[in-house]
This record gives structure tokens, sequence and C-alpha cells, in this order.
């Protein structure tokens, strides 16, 4: 699963990729929910190697959760 994380006042978004499981995005969706709403200061998502990655609550622009290699196309056409 992709999990890609805007953050205001960067032009770069964050990307992390974990494990394609339906109980953990139903758990990165409350942890979005729980950031957005202002329960928690700081959003910490795992990826899929063990690392750790925080940010700032206030400073998420949006999310977007999706499936990973689903459509990925590489090289030309269509």
């Amino acid at each position: 699963m992709d999990l890609r994380i805007g953050v205001t006042q960067s032009p770069r978004e964050i990307s992390i990729e974990l494990a394609d499981d339906d109980a953990l995005r139903d758990d990165v969706k409350a942890r979005v929910e729980a950031a957005l709403s202002g329960a928690v200061d700081t959003l910490w998502i795992t990826d899929k190697r063990g690392r750790d990655v925080a940010v700032p609550s206030q400073k998420i622009a949006y999310v977007e959760i999706g499936s990973s290699g689903v459509d990925r196309r590489i090289g030309f056409g269509g």
C-alpha cells in the first residue's frame, strides 16, 4: 500500500510504502483522522522496512492512500 502525504509550504510530498493489509489500512486512516482533528500533535507511521516517519499534524495538507503496484507503468506508451 502506498501512502502519500502533502506537507504545507513544501513542493514535495512524503511517499511511504506500507504492507498491503486491510487492518493496517484502517489503522492508518484512524491515525490520519486523529492527526487532522488535532487529537495528536504528530502523525507517526512505520513503513514496510520498519523505519518510523513523523509528520507534524499542523503541516499536513493532504493524504492519499492507495494500492501499491496497481497502475505503475514504466516506459513509453499507454
